[in-house]
């Protein structure tokens, strides 16, 4: 039992991302109204299986000492590593969209990307901590972390996933360079990564044309702009207050993904700029209370912990706003938190009782 409270205003900060989560997705799900379903069952999906099993994984992460992580990191990594690469297994992984990303057992579909990334974290955390002035060289410091974010880029690249990738390097290079690497060693593997995005863009045309559409507004309207486009349609027609809950259009039949990573265009529709504009002050003040936290905690490791954790989170939300706002190309990432998807929001639950753990463990 932990003699400490945890920061009650990151606990609080992440309940209130829960609320807004479900009070969004139930005026949301509306869309996806047809005749012989219920609007209502992705809402019960993120009640059972991602609020549900999520609040657990938050009790138990946050009620173990964080020093378990660091024990364990290898393996936890090793295991999601490997749990990921089932999804090509036939019979075990589920393919939808022409993307292998899924695990089905019977009615659940689990996606375990979501749980790799936070291994991922985990060890990098560790493997940095106990590196320590070594993490400055090029041969015991940036090549181990390039040679990892490359192993997983290889499965991704053949899911294909590249958002989530995306948030891996943008994590993983932050992380790298907080736990002490040298700038030229983040630029060095930059400029390998944007050879590897060349060569995804080349194999994956899917990627060509989403970049393309973010060069070119107009450029399929009917195809890879339509989400964009209908998206656009959606944050504009808000306004300053928008709509009114329940009160969006785009939502119904035109908005793909209204639910998942299109979320954040129904928010503005129907809460307008006053909606939206709160919703990434909440990311930011959630950003700003982790950095006050994790600076008073003694621990390397911990540090290191909570910032990847909290790095996760924040670069996957601001890469999906930024996508539906039409700042970079859009890469159908979900909205942490927000976004239906059990996987996404336990795993994000789990994340956040760590954070919750490591924060009961800071100066006072």
């Amino acid at each position: 039992m932990m003699s400490r409270p945890r920061d009650t205003i990151l606990f609080l900060t992440i309940a209130a991302f829960v609320l807004v989560g479900i009070f969004v997705l139930s005026s949301a799900a509306l869309g996806l109204f047809e005749e012989d379903s219920s609007p209502f069952k992705p809402i019960l999906r993120q009640l059972v299986l991602g609020l549900g099993l999520g609040a657990v994984l938050f009790y138990i992460t946050d009620r173990i000492n964080f020093h378990f992580w660091h024990k364990t990191a290898f393996w936890i990594f090793l295991f999601g590593f490997f749990l990921t690469l089932a999804v090509f297994i036939p019979g075990l992984g589920f393919e939808s969209g022409g993307a292998a990303r899924w695990l089905s057992f019977g009615p659940i579909f689990f996606q375990p990307s979501e749980f790799m990334k936070i291994g991922f974290v985990m060890y990098v955390a560790a493997w940095l901590s106990s590196r320590g002035k070594d993490v400055g060289s090029l041969q015991f410091g940036a090549l181990p972390m390039f040679l990892m974010i490359l192993a997983m880029g290889a499965v991704f690249f053949k899911q294909p996933d590249l958002g989530t990738l995306g948030v891996i390097v943008i994590s993983g290079f932050l992380l790298f360079f907080i736990g002490g690497g040298k700038i030229k060693h983040l630029g060095l593997m930059g400029i390998f990564m944007l050879i590897l995005l060349a060569v995804a863009i080349y194999f994956k045309p899917y990627t060509k044309d989403r970049i393309m559409v973010f060069l070119n507004r107009d450029y399929d309207p009917q195809g890879a702009g339509y989400q964009v486009r209908q998206a656009s349609i959606a944050l504009g027609s808000g306004g300053i207050f928008g709509k009114g809950f329940g009160q969006g259009l785009q939502k119904y039949n035109y908005l793909p993904e209204p639910t998942a990573d299109a979320i954040f265009a129904v928010i503005g529709e129907e809460f307008g700029f006053v909606g939206t504009s709160f919703l990434v002050f909440l990311f930011l003040f959630f950003l700003w209370r982790a950095v006050i936290v994790l600076r008073s905690v003694p621990d390397v490791f911990a540090g290191l912990l909570g910032s990847g954790l909290v790095i996760l989170i924040v670069v996957q939300a601001f890469i999906n706003i930024s996508a539906l706002a039409g700042l970079i190309p859009l890469t159908g990432l979900t909205l942490p938190f927000i976004s239906q998807g059990g996987s996404s929001l336990a795993a994000t639950l789990a994340a956040a009782g760590i954070l919750s753990n490591i924060s009961r463990f800071k100066n006072r």
